[in-house]
């Protein structure tokens, strides 16, 4: 109890000023902890100012096309989340008549939700006593208490779930949930963490062993794969160009992208002509094939690099699928494709 005492005094006094913290909207709170995921929260503030000023209730997203709520979500990454995002607002109104679940058992139920999210939005919302657990939590209790089991394990998830639930205060489950994540977003960082005015300094197992940089302990990642990237940037005399939606499971899952040749390394424009992806764009003899970046621009994702060069063709007819300008600009595309689009200057 002594923990969360003190854990208590330290967050009223330090917490930041937070928008979804005024607030027991559970459609704010949960749409606040979706965007957060993976996203630092300067980052995801803007994105959860556009998201309710644009959907203001959770049918208001049910019954957004999925391209508009991409667009919307468009540079926060991992766009499986606004995927699911939407489908659990499409459930919560056609299932649920509008309401949310009350409980920590049926927001699980939701899609796109796990421990994590039920966990915070069941103790924010509901004064649910089940404890949060996410990178911040695992840090802050590692460090304390001295905790070298990976946290990425099965077991390390058990273990730092289990004493987060024997420290939580059952009677604000909801301060103490935002007061361990939030000191370990500000003090204990996971480089830099502010030790000299830690009020846990005493007992803190890491601190007093030197133990700081080694702690938490994760698994090694898997190795990371490297793609080449060839875009086929079409461009009439008109302004248009051609752009298509990836399907199927992947990366950038209903985002549009230029016409894609990927090939197992770097090609020049001899060879990426003689590539089938590209045959089947049937350009006339006269089409000329430039290229636009001479060195491939590295877009770095959790488990794949992919190096791109972008191919603009000019003098061909456009194949199905062109757009206009004003059209591109509505369309929801990866971060990659937003930036070369900006810097060529349609």
């Amino acid at each position: 109890m002594l923990f969360a005492k003190k854990l208590r005094t330290w967050y009223l006094e330090n917490k930041r000023d937070l928008p979804w913290r005024t607030t027991s909207n559970p459609y704010y709170i949960w749409l606040s902890e979706i965007i957060l995921q993976q996203t630092r929260v300067a980052q995801g503030m803007p994105y959860y100012f556009k998201f309710i000023n644009t959907f203001p209730e959770v049918q208001d997203l049910a019954n957004a096309s999925e391209e508009e709520v991409l667009k919307l979500w468009q540079g926060l990454g991992y766009y499986s989340r606004a995927r699911n995002l939407q489908a659990a607002a499409k459930h919560i109104v056609n299932e649920l008549d509008g309401n949310f679940p009350e409980s920590y058992n049926g927001l699980l139920k939701l899609k796109g939700v796990g421990d994590y999210t039920a966990s915070a939005v069941a103790s924010f919302c509901y004064a649910e006593a089940v404890a949060v657990v996410d990178g911040n939590v695992y840090r802050v209790l590692s460090r304390i208490f001295g905790i070298d089991t990976p946290i990425n394990s099965t077991e390390g998830k058990r273990q730092f779930k289990e004493l987060a639930q024997e420290l939580l205060d059952k009677k604000d489950p909801a301060t103490f949930n935002q007061g361990l994540m939030e000191f370990g977003a500000i003090q204990c960082t996971p480089q830099k963490p502010l030790c000299d005015t830690c009020p846990f300094s005493a007992e803190c197992v890491a601190y007093n062993q030197d133990r700081i940089s080694g702690l938490p302990v994760k698994l090694k990642k898997q190795k990371v794969r490297k793609r080449h990237f060839n875009y086929i940037v079409f461009l009439s005399e008109e302004g248009e160009t051609v752009l298509r939606q990836r399907k199927g499971r992947g990366i950038w899952e209903g985002l549009y992208e230029f016409p894609l040749v990927e090939t197992l390394s770097e090609v020049s424009v001899e060879n990426l002509v003689k590539e089938d992806g590209f045959e089947e764009y049937s350009m006339s003899p006269e089409a000329d094939v430039r290229l636009f970046n001479e060195e491939p621009i590295v877009h770095k994702l959790s488990h794949q690099h992919i190096y791109t060069k972008f191919w603009v063709v000019t003098g061909s007819d456009l194949p199905e699928n062109k757009v206009s300008v004003a059209e591109m600009e509505k369309l929801p595309v990866p971060v990659l494709i937003e930036k070369f689009i900006d810097s060529f200057g349609f």
